[in-house]
């Protein structure tokens, strides 16, 4: 009897154990479906909430923000499609998709997918998301640039383009105005048209234009006497002097009617394309083409790369560097030395 009871208790201790067990087991598989579910959660939130990731980390610039953000999209794109969980993710797994897309698109581009990406990911890390950053330690492919590949016009050339635009009508006043602005102040696509009226000032009796650059730098460059007539005569005709808060570049619709709005990039574009193609200019001439044609004049007449690198607010002389095309006139001089 004693020898059943004793038994009976065994059995009942092995019932309990294993009731214990399986409890433990579904606890920790409902965590595991916890996990998974939260990491498919911030998984598919990252992509809403890159566009306030970007504004932080690029206060001043809305194009790196829309080309990050575009980047990291692409590549939770390429995870999802391969069921990679957030925290599968691996120096390996990036690795593979920066080979993946190497054969897809320009190494300056991979090079832009790979910073955003890191971005993204250290973004995590410091938001205790991850442990650790698992692009940090892959590299991108080599690209070393010694002169740059934007289009540039000479001197005569950028003169027939702004002679060929018609000054009687209000839109080619500010087409000319805003083609000089970038000519003889170096100043960005992004600088321009985002300046507002306030930002054409004076300062010991002589026009300055005050320029919002890349990074949320502000920068102030005196103006040039050409580009003082062009800006003088467009906020005459558009009377807008007074309105300083206003937009400098406004855009215009049919009839002539003036609007509040600022030119979009996109706008500034079409309208260089257009007036290119009135001057016979080449096809490719593009918004960084007056940049690059302002430093080359410039540093062909005498200037100094130092102002150069000052005036067009760059941060190291390598990269005004690139925009330098004087070192062109020398190489064709000399390879028409070769007669035969």
């Amino acid at each position: 009897m004693v020898q059943n009871r004793a038994g009976s208790q065994d059995a009942q201790s092995a019932h309990t154990a294993d009731r214990r067990d399986s409890r433990a087991a579904g606890a920790g598989a409902a965590r595991h479906r916890d996990a998974a579910g939260e990491h498919r959660r911030l998984q598919r939130a990252h992509a809403p909430a890159l566009h306030s990731i970007f504004h932080r980390q690029h206060p001043g610039n809305r194009n790196t923000r829309r080309a990050y953000a575009r980047a990291v999209k692409q590549f939770f794109d390429w995870t999802e499609g391969r069921r990679f969980e957030l925290l599968e993710i691996d120096a390996l797994v990036v690795a593979a998709y920066i080979e993946k897309i190497g054969g897809e698109m320009a190494k300056p581009s991979v090079k832009q997918q790979l910073a955003a990406i890191r971005q993204m990911f250290d973004y995590l890390v410091t938001g205790g998301i991850l442990p650790i950053n698992p692009a940090a330690s892959v590299r991108g492919p080599k690209y070393v640039v010694r002169r740059g590949k934007t289009p540039v016009l000479s001197a005569d050339q950028a003169r027939e383009l702004l002679d060929t635009i018609d000054p009687s009508e209000l839109i080619g006043l500010r087409d000319r105005a805003l083609i000089g602005l970038m000519v003889f102040s170096f100043a960005r696509v992004g600088a321009a048209n985002t300046l507002r009226v306030g930002d054409y000032f004076e300062n010991e009796k002589r026009r300055w234009l005050r320029l919002h650059e890349k990074g949320g730098k502000r920068h102030e460059v005196p103006c040039h006497h050409s580009l003082r007539k062009y800006l003088d005569a467009w906020i005459e005709a558009a009377r807008i002097g007074g309105d300083k808060r206003g937009w400098l570049f406004r855009s215009i619709r049919k009839g002539n009617n003036l609007t509040t709005n600022p030119m979009d990039t996109n706008d500034v574009l079409r309208m260089i394309k257009r007036r290119a193609k009135a001057a016979s200019l080449p096809y490719s001439t593009c918004c960084h083409t007056f940049r690059a044609t302002g430093i080359t004049t410039y540093l062909r007449n005498g200037g100094t790369l130092e102002h150069a690198q000052q005036i067009a607010a760059h941060e190291s002389p390598r990269t005004t560097k690139l925009y330098d095309r004087t070192s062109d006139q020398v190489s064709v001089d000399e390879i028409e030395r070769i007669e035969i």
